[in-house]
């Protein structure tokens, strides 16, 4: 199972890259203090940067660096001078979510490998083509890919594959959650997560009404992953790279994850062990999924009754008295490990405990609150495991075996050979050896020195000596010849790629070209109102001369409707999901094959959709939400290859927007009105209540809408269950009627209306805003709606005026 795959491990700190290094990774990835996707992290300064890679590459081992966020205008030329100060420290790969980032950088540093972030949402072949073309040599798939698509991407192309196999996962597809972004202005495109999926929900319907059971669950909090023993199953689709999530844990949590990954790619499934199963458990566990591209779905997936550590269970209680309570161990426990009990109000007490006990005795404790008889009491860490896991990376140093030839002949240079794998290094001092006064040097002398490799990578295979009688050299000359014949080795070693530095000159004016923009914006002067529309409902209520382009997010039976549009002369695009596997583009080929001389467009929302479409039909390209268009460069990027108009990320503010519409000469969108989808799923919280094992019957399911998440706020985000996807809308409406003005003067040509929730009240919205945009009533009008229309919704401006973090 080993060969060629590589074990791929998280470092958040030096000593985290010694736990992973000398415990079996291969690679390891990590972040700077620029433009990560941890932002939490203690992350690494540039020193700190080179001495990483050098010790990572001393010990053969690669470095990826995580440039894994969604970057600004204003960032671009500064992420730019940081890769590349990155590639000439010599790491081995970038990681990216930015696709108009990744343009630049393939232009400026071609042999610099980029790896395509999970953050790009990568799920389908054609998302993995697209991105082999533009020259990415690995993509991070998406957690939710499942086996079937991951053979079919490797059969058919020639980039790596990358997938998380161990650690903590998102809920929603990485790079769709705009949750922590619209509650608390935290954006996870941008490193700054607060992770809101780790919260308490309250499931309801309709109504407002609680379902039953279901108040206060953690309904949005998945389990951790943990597929170690189904490494086989994933290594035979096609990955080729394990990633081991965990920048934010401790090095001990690393060193136990990653040793027990190595034990069992080195040495099969069959190999391990119930102590290997419980030590991965007790190191960090929120109880464990094997994740959903293994088929796990619904309560399997979901940690819906607490979202964090949760340990092995060490016992239960076996009596209570009035000071104490008393624990019958079913595992051993040492003084200072940390216990939790569950107590009478349905939270956890946790302690460290002050004696040890063994497995089958009670264990006597003072009673730290109301404590019910026969409650389980689990063991949450190991003082046993975590010193083991230290002395892994502290006591067990790694080193590679070095032979050495030395010469030292009276009146000549000494000189020294090094030989290790395929580096061989010469050197000699300028000292000239001398015949000795008294006793000259004896091999056992010079045996002495030479071996001294304590603080270096190296251990001494083959040392041969040639040592002319009655010579005499200073100890300092030889131990200089050991340290310098050992630096040099060592700079040979390290150097992975050999690289040169890129001249600052011809750096500077090709960075300057691709940075500019030489065009003169000219497009459209009037102003158009799109609208979305879900269902046929919605579109009904329409007035369909009160809008110029729409877009349909329903196919079945809607020749009558392409007809009426194209008799008023208006755009119709087919508006398509986030999320599309092959069996979901297959399915809309048969949709648009028939309709393709009747629609002017397709809305995509995803690289892989897009590329579908780009080769498949003569149609115009919009590019939706999904794509993530938060810079000039993302813009230029998409509208270069094919995309004819596109809409903005809802994360931006206005000042964002009018840096990218004055550098682009193509159509952009700016959503105005709607419930924005802050995340999409793959499975369904619907599915903790019902119980369902898996998706099969999501079509005929009466709980696939209606329903909805109530926080702590009581703000209540609704679901709608399609396609075998899980969208979560935003509790309140983006409503900036009022601001519309603003919004044109920063240079988006379309305002755009989403209809998602709706059942009522859409003719009123599409009125009034398509009104107000041709002038026909005034700013007090526009106000004197909204207002009426707060009073039975609430509203938020989204992030036009307060941007994210």
């Amino acid at each position: 199972m080993q060969n060629q795959i590589e074990l791929l491990a998280p470092v958040g700190s030096m000593e985290s890259l010694y736990a992973a290094v000398q415990n079996g990774a291969n690679a390891v990835y990590l972040g700077g203090k620029l433009f990560n996707a941890r932002y939490n992290a203690t992350n690494f300064d540039r020193d700190e940067l080179k001495a990483a890679i050098k010790y990572a590459h001393l010990n053969d081992v690669k470095v990826y660096i995580t440039v894994n966020i969604l970057l600004d205008d204003s960032e671009i030329e500064e992420s730019l001078d940081y890769i590349r100060f990155l590639y000439e420290i010599d790491v081995d790969a970038i990681i990216v979510q930015d696709i108009g980032l990744a343009s630049l950088v393939r232009d400026l540093f071609p042999k610099l490998p980029i790896h395509g972030s999970t953050q790009m949402t990568i799920n389908n072949l054609y998302g993995a083509k697209h991105l082999e073309d533009l020259g990415f040599t690995r993509v991070v798939l998406a957690r939710e890919t499942p086996l079937k698509e991951i053979q079919n991407i490797k059969a058919n192309t020639n980039i790596e594959l990358e997938s998380f196999v161990h650690g903590a996962l998102c809920v929603s597809y990485s790079g769709q959650c705009l949750m922590s972004s619209m509650i608390g202005g935290r954006s996870g495109n941008r490193g700054r997560c607060a992770q809101p999926c780790r919260m308490q929900y309250s499931i309801v319907d309709k109504e407002g009404s609680l379902v039953n059971n279901w108040e206060k669950k953690y309904v949005l909090s998945p389990r951790d992953l943990n597929t170690m023993e189904y490494l086989d199953k994933i290594v035979e689709s096609g990955i080729t790279s394990l990633k081991i999530e965990g920048r934010m844990k401790r090095p001990e949590y690393v060193a136990t994850i990653v040793s027990n990954y190595r034990k069992t790619l080195d040495e099969g499934l069959d190999r391990i062990s119930e102590q290997n199963k419980k030590d991965i458990t007790q190191i960090f566990n929120r109880e464990f999924t094997k994740g959903i591209t293994l088929d796990d779905f619904g309560r399997s997936f979901i940690s819906y009754d607490r979202p964090d550590n949760r340990g092995i269970v060490l016992g239960y209680v076996s009596r209570v008295d009035k000071y104490k309570v008393y624990i019958m161990l079913e595992d051993d426990v040492e003084e200072g490990d940390g216990i939790e009990f569950s107590v009478q109000n349905g939270g956890y007490k946790g302690l460290k405990v002050p004696i040890s006990g063994k497995k089958g005795t009670i264990l006597t404790l003072e009673k730290p609150g109301y404590i019910e008889k026969d409650s389980l009491v689990y063991k949450t860490s190991s003082q046993n495991l975590l010193k083991k896991a230290k002395s892994s990376y502290e006591d067990n140093k790694k080193t590679y075996p070095l032979d050495m030839k030395v010469d030292i002949r009276i009146g000549e240079k000494p000189s020294i050979e090094l030989n290790y794998k395929d580096y061989k290094v010469n050197i000699s001092l300028d000292t000239i050896v001398e015949k000795a006064q008294k006793a000259g040097l004896n091999k056992e002398k010079v045996s002495e020195q030479l071996t001294k490799l304590g603080d270096t990578s190296y251990h001494l295979s083959n040392l041969e000596i040639h040592l002319e009688e009655g010579s005499f050299l200073p100890m300092s000359s030889l131990n200089k010849l050991r340290r310098d014949s050992i630096d040099k080795l060592n700079d040979m070693v390290v150097d992975f790629h050999k690289r040169e530095r890129i001249d600052d000159t011809e750096y500077k004016v090709k960075k300057q070209r691709l940075l500019s923009f030489n065009h003169s914006r000219d497009i459209q002067s009037k102003n158009k109102l799109n609208i979305m529309v879900s269902n046929r409902s919605q579109y009904e209520q329409l007035n369909k001369d009160k809008l110029d382009r729409i877009y349909l997010g329903f196919y079945d039976d809607i020749d009558d409707i392409l007809f009426d549009l194209k008799n008023r002369d208006k755009e119709i695009y087919i508006w398509t999901d986030k999320i599309l596997y092959t069996h979901d583009l297959k399915t809309l080929d048969k949709i648009i094959k028939p309709i393709a001389n009747k629609i002017d467009g397709i809305a995509v929302s995803n690289i892989g959709t897009f590329e579908f479409v780009r080769e498949m039909y003569d149609l115009d390209i919009h590019g939706d939400i999904g794509l993530n268009l938060f810079n000039s460069y993302t813009a230029r990027y998409f509208n270069s290859n094919g995309v004819a108009s596109s809409t903005l990320s809802p994360e931006l503010t206005l000042g964002q927007i009018n840096n990218i519409t004055k550098n682009s000469d193509f159509s952009l969108e700016a959503i105005v009105y709607g419930y924005l989808p802050v995340m999409i799923t793959k499975t369904c919280p619907m599915a903790l209540v019902k119980g369902c094992k898996d998706d099969k019957e999501c079509s005929t399911c009466n709980f696939a809408k209606g329903y909805g998440l109530k926080d702590r706020m009581d703000m209540v985000f609704y679901m709608n269950r399609n396609g075998g996807s899980s969208t979560i809308y935003n509790s309140v409406p983006v409503m900036v009627l009022d601001s519309l003005k603003s919004i044109l003067n920063s240079g988006v040509t379309d305002i755009r209306l989403d209809f998602t929730l709706e059942k009522d009240h859409i003719r009123q919205i599409q009125s009034v805003y398509y009104d107000y945009l041709h002038s026909r009533i005034d700013e007090d009008q526009a106000r004197d709606f909204i207002d009426e229309f707060k009073e039975h919704t609430s509203i938020t401006k989204g992030h036009y005026y307060r941007g994210i973090l």
